[in-house]
């Protein structure tokens, strides 16, 4: 199966519930994350709104937004 190439838009009309946004995640430097690849790390850097530079230990990566595999601990 393939991902469609749009998001399917809300109908007001529909009996269903409008799907909620949740806000984009916010990182700065010094946060301890992890990674679902990585493992554990710290922010090092930030670039606004694109990408987050995370110390692993063993490697340093630039991880880009939306930063699904990343979460904050």
């Amino acid at each position: 199966m393939t991902k469609p190439s749009a998001p399917k838009r809300f109908l007001p009309t529909s009996p269903f519930k409008a799907p909620v946004d949740l806000p984009p995640k916010q990182f700065a430097v010094g946060d301890q994350v992890t990674h679902d690849v990585h493992g554990l790390g710290r922010v090092i850097g930030i670039e606004a709104g694109i990408a987050a530079v995370v110390d692993f230990g063993s490697t340093q990566e630039r991880i880009l937004s939306p930063y699904a595999k990343m979460s904050k601990l």
